[in-house]
């Protein structure tokens, strides 16, 4: 496991708000169109709270692993050409820049100093990307796998960061929106497995928030699109 783990009641509440919040709608879409204008305007508004060490030690932590889960459905993509990898890497590369905005936003040192796909300072993520890549170039269906599971993590860590780490509006603001696009991304991954006859059953998240995100409805219009395998 990537980090830690969540009170699961706790967790369903807060994802039960990002996911109906209208600002991480709104922020998650201008991630689909490829615009992090919104989000910046939007961290103006919000007070200036310096972080505490925990915080900054997430936003680091959160940088590149949004930036792995880019970086692995880049690498995807490219192996079974599945619209699903191509549309959420996308996604997933405004989810890494919004974390970035606060990065710069408090003079913290950013982890990323080389943005090419499989490079990461942090080791335990660097490997994992070998792992998952692995993985997930045996087959489509192992590659969807890779990627519900990658969402689920991501829905972990963030819920973790926002239940015992942070205090900050702007950085509340932003995983709340990262919150509700992973949400999207693992309606997505779990719909595509459907259409290859695959059942999907969590494995990072307790039976029952699994099931509250599943039954969400789309809350941004950025669920990555059902192409199958070659679409």
């Amino acid at each position: 496991m990537w980090k830690r783990r969540i009170n699961s009641v706790t967790a369903a509440v807060l994802f039960a708000v990002a996911a109906t919040g209208c600002d991480s709608a709104a922020v998650d879409q201008e991630y689909a169109g490829g615009n992090t204008g919104n989000v910046e305007s939007v961290l103006k508004t919000l007070p200036i709270d310096i972080p505490s060490p925990i915080e900054t030690e997430g936003l680091v932590f959160m940088r590149e692993e949004e930036k792995l889960a880019h970086d692995v459905y880049v690498v995807l993509y490219d192996a079974w050409g599945a619209k699903v990898f191509n549309n959420i890497a996308a996604s997933e590369q405004k989810h890494t820049d919004a974390i970035k905005l606060l990065l710069d936003r408090y003079g913290i040192e950013d982890p990323v100093t080389d943005s090419s796909v499989g490079v990461f300072k942090n080791e335990v993520l660097a490997g994992l990307y070998a792992t998952l890549v692995e993985t997930g170039k045996k087959s489509v269906v192992d590659a969807l796998m890779v990627g519900a599971a990658i969402e689920e993590i991501d829905i972990r860590d963030i819920m973790t960061e926002l239940t015992d780490n942070v205090d900050n509006a702007d950085i509340t603001f932003v995983y709340e929106s990262l919150l509700a696009g992973s949400g999207n991304h693992l309606r997505a991954f779990v719909s595509n497995l459907a259409m290859q006859g695959v059942d999907y059953e969590p494995q990072y998240l307790d039976d029952a928030l699994y099931e509250s995100i599943i039954e969400s409805t789309n809350t941004s219009g950025n669920g990555g699109g059902n192409g199958r395998h070659g679409g």
